[in-house]
């Protein structure tokens, strides 16, 4: 199958998820610049990492009107699985295509620390091999990670079972002083209601070898590649 991975001017970490999904797990992968307009090679878009157009106004907002990304909705409308991390998540909404928002982390810090996620539903597109309350070690990098909503759209998201992962401790206990950003029920990644769409803030681009600290980004990935290679056959 073949990865699409966007690119804004600001993004960087776009090499990582070449090599997580391309030098580890043996796929193709392809950069998108963001002023194209073709996706209809891929079969799945990344949104990575980064800070593109330099965070200008909001982080993501100036990327959310880019010509790419009115292809990635295209993309998204027609079922294609679409993940964004990080800074790709904070376009994702600024895009309209997740809801919420993601706001300057509440201790006003920017953090770049290991954190511990508990996989809340494993019966997505990106955590199908994962297990349901299983924690992964994947790093984070932010300083605007704070996802926040209305109440009636976090009430949505949990009743639907939109959030995908929660920032936890190692055992997957899910408490307020292991929250590293002030996100809303300690909220680390949510799906459309679709579930072709997630958007997470850690990065599993960079948690894909033991060498660098964990492989746990690598069961995202994988979930990914073992859905759209089923889809296709």
């Amino acid at each position: 199958m073949k990865f699409g991975i966007v690119v804004f001017p600001g993004t960087w970490s776009e090499k990582d998820t070449h090599h997580a999904v391309s030098g580890v797990l043996g796929q193709e992968a392809e950069y998108i610049w963001h002023d194209d307009e073709a996706l209809d090679d891929f079969d799945a878009i990344v949104l990575p990492g980064g800070f593109s157009y330099g965070d200008f106004l909001r982080s993501g907002a100036i990327a959310s009107h880019s010509p790419v990304m009115g292809a990635v909705k295209a993309f998204a409308n027609r079922g294609g699985p679409v993940i964004g991390i990080c800074n790709g998540f904070q376009v994702l909404c600024e895009s309209g295509l997740l809801p919420g928002v993601l706001m300057h982390n509440d201790h006003l810090e920017f953090r770049c620390i290991w954190t511990d996620l508990k996989v809340e539903n494993d019966s997505t597109i990106f955590t199908s091999d994962a297990t349901k309350g299983q924690t992964l070690h994947i790093p984070m990098s932010h300083g605007e990670g704070n996802f926040q909503a209305d109440d009636a759209t976090i009430e949505r998201l949990e009743g639907n079972g939109q959030i995908v992962f929660r920032y936890a401790d190692a055992e997957g206990n899910v408490t307020p002083d292991i929250n590293p950003n002030g996100s809303a029920n300690n909220i680390a990644g949510i799906v459309n209601e679709r579930g072709n769409v997630m958007g997470m803030m850690p990065h599993p681009e960079k948690a894909c070898e033991q060498l660098i600290g964990g492989d746990d980004g690598n069961i995202i990935f994988r979930s990914m590649i073992d859905n759209i290679v089923a889809s296709l056959a």
